[in-house]
């Protein structure tokens, strides 16, 4: 293989345990791991103090506590031989990284967008921020190859597209009937504002009809109301994670931006209808059993009884969805590297 090495950087913090090293973003860990099957992985990450779920199957991971040894750890890997960048989504921290590697006139760097950092930057900074964004945005997709899980995340006659999903066969088998007595409602996810969820929550209480609603994600650090809202920890055993899904009939989707939002092929997966709002209805493509409501409660109440209502006839309809999975991902980014190499 003419370039083994692939030195993944990201902005993920991760917590070391011993030997061991764990994140909260099951997408990032997909990544590095899916890739070693590829590739001699170098896996550079910012570090956390907190304690995390998800075990990373791979070994030569560097993890920096400040700036200063995250780009220590860069220039370390420019005793590799023709090594291949990655960049995980545009932070400062892979911006810098980026300016580095182009000072040193490193050739082999792809950037992978996993979503609109102009529009996260708006909804998490204020309309103040985004100009940041867009500086190091221009700066590092001007000068090298880009990967997007979103056609409307970069100009797709100058990016590769790639399906971003953590499916595997478990998902797709043994489905179960769903109850439906009544709206039992599912958000599973970041708790964060860009994530619609605080908003959510509000309208969710202006709402007089008979619904249950089932919160999965870090909830340690967040002010979230309870009462009427079933608040479940982080889940991170797929298992476990699926039969949430299967105990709910309807996964709510509040989020102000979006790219390929993986919730959404799970609770597909599922044979789970899913509810969004019209900031985002771009990401419904083709796909089968994507409702939209406008962004206040009547609207959605209204879309959550028809879609109760009609339930049988829109899982037939779901049927004929063919949703990307984990190895399938894997495989086009492999894919677009090894291209780029002998194609460029």
């Amino acid at each position: 293989m003419p370039y083994k090495d692939l030195i993944i950087i990201n902005n993920e913090k991760i917590f070391k345990e011993n030997k061991n090293y764990y994140c909260d973003n099951v997408a990032l860990k997909i990544l590095p791991e899916g890739l070693s099957n590829h590739y001699y992985i170098h896996y550079l990450v910012r570090s956390s103090s907190k304690k995390k779920d998800q075990k990373i199957n791979i070994e030569n991971i560097k993890i920096s506590s400040n700036i200063i040894k995250f780009i220590y750890f860069v220039i370390k890997t420019f005793k590799i031989q023709n090594p291949t960048y990655l960049l995980v989504s545009i932070t400062p921290y892979t911006f810098f990284s980026f300016l580095i590697l182009y000072l040193f006139k490193k050739k082999r760097i792809f950037v992978y967008l996993f979503s609109s950092g102009h529009e996260e930057y708006k909804y998490i900074l204020g309309k103040w921020s985004v100009w940041i964004y867009d500086v190091m945005y221009k700066i590092i997709t001007s000068n090298s190859k880009v990967i997007v899980c979103h056609e409307r995340l970069y100009n797709k006659k100058k990016s590769h597209l790639v399906s971003v999903s953590r499916l595997d066969e478990e998902w797709l088998q043994d489905h179960k009937e769903a109850l439906l007595d009544k709206i039992r409602l599912l958000y599973v996810g970041r708790i964060s504002a860009e994530k619609g969820v605080f908003n959510f929550i509000k309208m969710f209480n202006r709402i007089d009809d008979k619904m249950e609603f089932s919160i999965v994600g870090n909830l340690k650090k967040n002010k979230i109301p309870d009462g009427k809202i079933n608040l479940i920890n982080y889940v991170s055993e797929t298992k476990k994670l699926i039969n949430i899904y299967d105990k709910n009939n309807i996964t709510i989707l509040p989020s102000y931006t979006e790219a390929s939002p993986n919730v959404v092929n799970e609770s597909l997966a599922r044979k789970r209808p899913v509810i969004i709002f019209e900031d985002i209805k771009y990401i419904i493509k083709d796909k089968k059993g994507i409702f939209v409501s406008k962004r206040d409660p009547k609207s959605f109440s209204e879309t959550a009884k028809n879609i109760i209502k009609n339930y049988k006839d829109i899982q037939e309809e779901m049927k004929k969805n063919v949703l990307p999975t984990k190895k399938n991902m894997i495989k086009q980014i492999y894919e677009i590297i090894e291209s780029e190499f002998f194609f460029s």
